[in-house]
């Protein structure tokens, strides 16, 4: 069973795609709604409907979280409603192309969303949950985190953040009654493939899984307590072989001597 009280959850990208899936699901559990998205025509109709459907309340939020002013008020949101007890970080985008075939605006776009919102939703929520001892982060990366070769390096990294961000964060609040989930996905079908000029259907089927699937998988991660959640993966222990190395290296980066292999030869 879950351990996120039910309370409200504030979803970021909430008028399609994941965040259209964590928004119906999570109304299904019993929590009320905040929907956040640019797009506030979108998410009256879904409000609408799961108002009609789980009887929650459901309030929308219209934001552009690359504003300034949008953000902040957002981040206030979280600082200060003590019935939010969830943040769904889901909003995103990718670039058509990659840094070489984009300018700087579009660049700085992408950082704004990808990164500088997601950061300042979850320090927010996390002190405002911190001094309430409850409640959960669930900030939405993806597998290209781990995999920067086969992608635009722009966004990759952008979701390499947002996994560490969860990480450093998760351990932070490991004792203090907040739980961090980072959720990776792999290809999953949602309109951000539309939007960055790509055609999702030109992958192989058995390699791009449906918005369903991905958050029930998801939520069943954060029920079970997991701080990190692949619903592709079919091995778990890939994953934590994985991990497991780079905590051993934690360690041994950082010494006051050089390498012998980087030491010049007389």
């Amino acid at each position: 069973m879950s351990t996120v009280p039910l309370g409200t959850a504030l979803v970021t990208g909430a008028s399609t795609g994941l965040g259209a899936v964590y928004a119906d699901r999570l109304a299904r559990r019993g929590h009320d709604l905040i929907l956040v998205a640019r797009d506030a025509g979108r998410m009256e109709a879904l409000a609408a409907r799961l108002r009609a459907e789980s009887g929650r309340t459901v309030e929308v939020l219209p934001a552009d979280l690359t504003e300034s002013a949008a953000l902040a008020l957002v981040s206030d949101r979280l600082a200060t409603d003590p019935a939010i007890t969830l943040l769904v970080n889901n909003a995103g985008m990718s670039m058509k192309g990659g840094l070489l075939e984009n300018g700087p605006a579009e660049v700085q776009r992408l950082i704004a969303l990808n990164v500088t919102a997601p950061t300042l939703l979850a320090g927010a929520a996390a002190r405002a949950f911190a001094a309430r001892r409850a409640g959960a982060v669930v900030n939405i990366a993806s597998v290209l985190a781990l995999a920067p070769e086969i992608y635009d390096g722009v966004y990759s990294g952008s979701k390499a953040y947002i996994l560490n961000l969860s990480l450093s964060l998760a351990n932070r609040l490991r004792d203090a009654g907040v739980h961090v989930q980072a959720v990776l996905p792999g290809a999953t079908r949602t309109e951000i493939w539309e939007r960055s000029g790509t055609d999702v259907n030109a992958f192989p089927s058995e390699m791009v899984m449906e918005a369903g699937n991905l958050v029930d998988a998801a939520l069943l991660g954060l029920d079970r307590g997991e701080t990190v959640t692949i619903p592709p993966l079919a091995e778990e222990a890939q994953w934590t072989t994985y991990n497991a190395a780079r905590l051993a290296m934690g360690p041994n980066p950082s010494r006051r001597e050089v390498a012998p292999r980087y030491r010049a030869r007389a």
